[in-house]
């Protein structure tokens, strides 16, 4: 194997451990950085990215930044937004050099995600076109869960792990246009849905590192692994075979 495949190799370890190990203290902005350089185009958000994520010690308050920064322009986004009637899709934008995914979610009227986690990567969520709500729910079972509500509502067993019956709501927040949410697993679960019977929504995802399986949660806690596909890539629908 050639020394430079082996050093790409390892750098792609480090910085995955880096940003996993980051999401035991991130929290999220609130809003841009006042002297971060502004992203101006959707293009521009993606070349910024990659500029970030070619350092194993990635700044991840920078990323959360660069997300805040852009502000929706549906000329450039548009071909991404594939839709289907009867589910929400995930469209991908940007696969990031392996370090990344940038996607497009397609929310159709009423549509929703069941209540899920992350594989313990970060999860930036910009809002597009239209409105969101987030529901957020303790992580059950979890160890050193940062929940705010874990003590109160949770029981522990004799070695130390949370003994969860059913799924704990801590939280609901509207997203609108331009807003960023964000949730890592340290935080909670979540589930996202559009409110409206009327009309679509569209965000914007960045979730780092990738990953291509997350568990699905039921309100009796049940948890089951999801693999996590791709409706289109780069604006083109995929086969089935290729999702």
């Amino acid at each position: 194997m050639a020394l430079s495949k082996i050093d790409t190799e390892i750098e792609q370890i480090d910085q995955e451990k880096y940003l996993r190990q980051a999401t035991n203290y991130y929290q999220a902005l609130e809003k841009p950085l006042k002297y971060g350089p502004v992203v101006e185009t959707l293009q521009d958000l993606i070349y910024a990215l990659h500029k970030e994520f070619e350092s194993n010690y990635v700044n991840i308050e920078m990323v959360n930044h660069l997300m805040l920064s852009y502000k929706s322009n549906p000329k450039e986004w548009k071909k991404y937004a594939k839709f289907d009637r009867y589910k929400y899709t995930r469209n991908l934008v940007d696969a990031g050099n392996g370090k990344f995914n940038l996607l497009i979610l397609c929310w159709g009227e009423g549509h929703g995600s069941a209540v899920h986690d992350h594989a313990d990567s970060h999860c930036f969520m910009k809002m597009l076109k239209g409105d969101l709500r987030e529901r957020r729910y303790e992580y059950p079972n979890r160890p050193n869960n940062n929940s705010n509500n874990n003590k109160q509502s949770s029981e522990k067993t004799h070695n130390g792990h949370i003994d969860d019956k059913e799924l704990v709501q801590i939280g609901e927040t509207p997203i609108a246009v331009n807003d960023v949410a964000y949730i890592n697993d340290n935080l909670g679960l979540h589930r996202v849905e559009n409110p409206s019977h009327s009309d679509t929504s569209v965000s914007l995802h960045l979730y780092c590192p990738p990953f291509d399986t997350c568990s699905v949660f039921q309100d009796n806690c049940k948890k089951t692994t999801s693999t996590v596909t791709f409706w289109s890539k780069y604006g083109v629908r995929t086969k089935l075979d290729d999702q």
